[in-house]
């Protein structure tokens, strides 16, 4: 269905705008994702998208987004066009693509979790991670190096705000995530589905290309500024280390993230 949304006090577009804020997002149990790229993985991955909003310019150049319109309109999808003012009000881009979407988070139960079919057994797990780029791009890289799934533990920051939904580029629509409350659980969780706990840390490791981690691997990446918590590196099977030149303390989280992740694929295709 097509409709026009004229006013800020449209109960649909004040909802909506609500989303970019994480308590709208918590209690609604929705978020959104800007741009047509973004919108057609939405589409083929399946994830439940509950409304569509269209710059009423869009309507003009609908050829140039026929595709997915059609296939919007095919599921049946709630679709409202709005003024440019309005539109740019719901956008978190600096120059937004004209299209965003509302999308329901998936849920993913413990057992889900665990014996999801995907390349690798191995699971992250990250440890009250903050920055958004850091997040995104964790996950992205996650998605694309086949691991089973993303522990977050609490206290990491919201995956669903718009910056982490961008800078996952459609990881959120296929990557299993599951959530913690602390570390002591996390922790049980591995232990019971067998996971072989490696912890990331400087002092009294192994380097990391030494160490095993083709598979059954909970491999834990900690905070940016206080690194992984004690509880972690007390549980830990394994702590492992990248090795770096002694004038430099340490590497961006997402970089460390994405050198073990692919030493682990890298183990897995030798072997």
């Amino acid at each position: 269905m097509i409709k026009i949304i004229q006013s800020a006090d449209n109960a649909i577009y004040k909802s909506t705008l609500g989303l970019q804020q994480k308590k709208h997002r918590e209690i609604s149990g929705q978020y959104m994702i800007e741009g047509p790229n973004l919108l057609r993985e939405a589409l083929e991955n399946k994830a439940e998208l509950t409304r569509v909003f269209l710059r009423e310019e869009m309507n003009k150049q609908q050829s140039e987004l026929s595709d997915l319109f059609e296939e919007i309109q095919n599921r049946d999808i709630d679709v409202f066009f709005l003024s440019q003012k309005l539109f740019e009000k719901l956008c978190d881009t600096k120059t937004p693509q004209g299209i965003m979407g509302v999308v329901k988070k998936p849920q993913c139960s413990e057992k889900n979790f665990f014996h999801q079919a995907r390349p690798t057994s191995n699971v992250l797990v990250l440890d009250r991670l903050q920055d958004p780029g850091n997040l995104g791009t964790i996950l992205r890289t996650a998605d694309a190096a086949g691991f089973q799934g993303v522990i977050l533990c609490k206290g990491t920051g919201d995956i669903f705000s718009p910056k982490v939904v961008r800078s996952a580029a459609g990881a959120l629509f296929r990557l299993p995530i599951f959530f913690t409350n602390s570390a002591e659980e996390t922790i049980r969780y591995l232990r019971k589905y067998k996971k072989r706990i490696l912890a990331t840390t400087l002092q009294n490791s192994q380097i990391y290309y030494e160490t095993d981690l083709c598979e059954n691997i909970g491999l834990i990446i900690g905070n940016e500024g206080n690194g992984i918590c004690k509880e972690f590196i007390d549980g830990a099977d394994v702590t492992i280390r990248i090795p770096m030149m002694d004038n430099v303390e340490s590497l961006n989280a997402a970089v460390a993230a994405g050198i073990l992740m692919y030493e682990a694929v890298r183990q897995k295709e030798q072997r």
